[in-house]
């Protein structure tokens, strides 16, 4: 069985991990373990007590507790704090009874006072080697409970000593930037107070002791699945433990749960592995590409318009790009921003989502037609969180904005926010686009969200007004779920002026994260391998533009982008005939490689975050074929470059490489490697095969 129950408590295994827990003789609900797979059921520690030290220091400091509440001499981060309707804000727990399945679990409390009844749920993906846990909380009284810190889990990695925190951080057009740092004595908290994951940090994590590399070692890593404001807390405590605590962020936000009312929190995912890091972003890559609405399939090499027209977008000039894409081998075609009515440049227009009657007189149809018979399928823009004052939207209801009526109203690239926790703003833009992709084929759409909040009001709020923090995105997954179920075919993209929305919460509706607004090559080597600890490479959309043109080879740009979902961005009526044929030439090539790179196995072999010569590889699963890119930016000569190790081969099977001399065994290009002679500014891509 994956979940077990002895004396002590419950161990909950995976494929080759194991995460036990108990209530100990105190009644605390505590972690007895986590981390490798154990032969034998009595392998697993008793649950650990502890009588506190003097009057200062109790239980609460020492104990690795599952799901601490802000209650009594409880000195630390809690996960859960409340106040009843009489004031009190203290969460006294008691264990109830707990649900097994073959993979889930359920513990149930109640506080020893108050009507408040609490479930922890675990849910194992025992293939996936991962844990998913979240929380529910109902009111079963009369009278309402607010809701003031409800986080998803805490996590408790062995206490062995000092850890080091492996994070994502950043700015718009420099996200996922890795960083590793050794876990202050205290507090660290990362977080979004932006309504969107953002693009500053990312709600994913690793834990080490400081041995751990790409390829061993052992690491505890996790990820929130939630679109919208997030904390992480990482503690080193005064007794020398480490907690992580992930879930949605306390900060401003407030939920009254009403007298028979439930609250579910977004899931946290956690894992534990000795492969190093390599190995625990494998795992989430195959568990995000397995819950994708298109999984199984490879995605289409697109063309986006936007760099090549802006807001200057025709009927006419559409069409023109369109051909020039097709005769590259293109097979998607993507109009960005500048389609709809009155969008002469970002100040007017978000809101009236119905073709521009000047730019397109007939609509869109003629253009979509004339993308198919180039064939071509069809894709659009869209920004349906947002709204220009300029527009017939806001002129009707400028009360559907974010706001605090005392206060102005801040634009930020001339637009306001939809408040998508109202329900009649859901259903207007369900209304919207299920029309435009009712009357039109529309095979792809690029879903943006082009600002973050301000003025975080709501005045017309039924209940509690910071609900909105959690409403709001409840809000946009029921429309973007509604959307997709009507309409199936259609793949999405989820851009938030670049990766300002990535999680696995939006993963479950789109099947692409754009992940940066940066487009220029050397720069999006970085901020795409920080982007591959978490996301795999069949969601990372990559173009290749004019950015770094006249300095960064085309060959290069078209590299680079290739190790993810290759796109094209460029104004490709100015490029030259052998601009094009390069194009043509590395799309031809891509399309023999996309399976192994969008579905295959990712090794980071030499890191772009540690310098200018890095290189990455992608293996079928079957460890068949393969592909290894390699990329030089920028170091004076003499310089002779380290060799590149190849990863996840089969040690006795033959290999060879294209554009390689000689034939050799996995084993041997795993630990002698290839060298590649590159100059500056030069890449190099080379397919991998087994011969036996």
């Amino acid at each position: 069985m994956t979940i077990m129950s002895d004396d002590q408590g419950w161990i909950l295994q995976t494929a080759h991990t194991a995460y036990a827990l108990a209530i100990n003789e105190a009644g605390y609900l505590v972690q007895r373990y986590w981390g490798a797979r154990l032969p034998h059921q009595d392998d697993y520690p008793p649950p650990p007590e502890a009588d506190g030290w003097a009057s200062f220091n109790g239980p609460g400091q020492l104990l690795p507790e599952e799901y601490p509440a802000y209650a009594g001499p409880k000195y630390v981060e809690p996960c859960l704090k409340v106040t009843f309707a009489d004031g009190v804000r203290d969460t006294v727990l008691q264990f109830e009874r707990a649900e097994v399945s073959e993979d889930t679990l359920e513990l149930h409390f109640h506080d020893v006072h108050y009507p408040l009844h609490l479930t922890l749920h675990y849910r194992l993906h025992t293939t996936d080697d991962l844990i998913e846990r979240s929380v529910s909380l109902t009111n079963a009284g009369a009278t309402p409970i607010t809701l003031e810190r409800v986080l998803s889990a805490q996590w408790h990695p062995p206490q062995r000593g000092k850890y080091r925190l492996s994070h994502l951080a950043g700015r718009w057009l420099d996200e996922f930037r890795l960083h590793r740092d050794w876990l202050p004595h205290g507090v660290t908290r990362l977080e979004s107070r932006r309504l969107t994951t953002s693009h500053h940090h990312n709600p994913w994590f690793a834990l080490d002791d400081g041995r751990a590399n790409e390829d061993d070692g052992e690491v505890w890593f996790g990820t929130l699945a939630w679109s919208g404001n997030w904390v992480l807390l990482a503690e080193e405590t005064d007794f020398g433990a480490t907690r992580v605590s992930l879930g949605i962020n306390d900060w401003d936000f407030a939920w009254l749960l009403e007298p028979g009312e439930t609250f579910t929190t977004p899931s946290a995912y956690a894992g534990w592995t000795d492969g190093g890091f390599g190995a625990a972003s494998r795992t989430l890559h195959d568990y995000v590409r397995a819950h994708l609405p298109h999984g199984d399939q490879l995605h289409a090499i697109l063309y986006n318009s936007w760099e090549a027209t802006l807001f200057d977008v025709s009927e006419a000039g559409q069409a023109q790009l369109a051909e020039v894409a097709a005769s590259l081998g293109v097979e998607l075609f993507v109009v960005d921003d500048g389609w709809f009515k009155s969008r002469l440049w970002d100040n007017a227009g978000l809101g009236d989502w119905t073709p521009d009657p000047v730019k397109f007189p007939h609509g869109l149809t003629p253009l979509i037609e004339g993308v198919k018979a180039l064939g071509m399928e069809f894709g659009i823009w869209i920004e349906p969180e947002m709204v220009n004052p300029d527009s017939d939207l806001y002129r009707a209801h400028p009360d559907w904005v974010i706001n605090f009526p005392t206060r102005a109203r801040t634009t930020a690239r001339s637009q306001l926010i939809l408040n998508l926790a109202r329900t009649d703003v859901q259903d207007y833009l369900i209304t919207q686009f299920d029309a435009l992709l009712r009357d039109h084929d529309i095979r792809f759409v690029k879903w943006d969200m082009n600002r973050n909040i301000s003025e975080p009001g709501w005045p017309a709020a039924p209940r509690e007004p910071r609900e909105l923090w959690v409403r709001y995105v409840q809000g946009v997954y029921r429309v973007w779920g509604t959307l997709r179920a009507r309409h199936p075919h259609v793949i999405w993209q989820s851009c938030s002026g670049g990766g300002g929305r990535a999680d696995l919460a939006i993963l479950r509706h789109a099947d692409q994260i754009w992940v940066s607004d940066n487009t220029e090559a050397t720069a999006r080597l970085r901020i795409q391998e920080g982007f591959s600890q978490c996301f795999p490479a069949q969601v990372m959309e990559a173009w290749v533009t004019d950015a770094g043109r006249g300095q960064v080879p085309l060959e290069f740009r078209f590299h680079v982008s290739m190790s993810g979902v290759l796109g094209l961005g460029g104004n490709l009526l100015q490029w030259s005939d052998d601009e094009r044929a390069t194009a043509a030439r590395w799309i031809a090539y891509y399309k023999q490689i996309r399976a192994i790179v969008q579905l295959g196995d990712q090794y980071r072999l030499l890191s772009a975050h540690d310098g200018q010569f890095s290189a990455m590889q992608y293996m079928d699963k079957e460890r068949n074929h393969g592909v290894v890119f390699a990329y030089r930016v920028w170091l004076p000569d003499p310089t002779i470059l380290p060799p590149i190790r190849l990863r996840g081969l089969i040690p006795d099977a033959h290999y060879e490489i294209q554009g390689i001399d000689g034939e050799r065994s996995g084993l041997a290009w795993m630990r002698d490697g290839l060298r590649l002679p590159l100059a500056n500014l030069e890449s190099a891509v080379h397919t991998i095969r087994r011969l036996d």
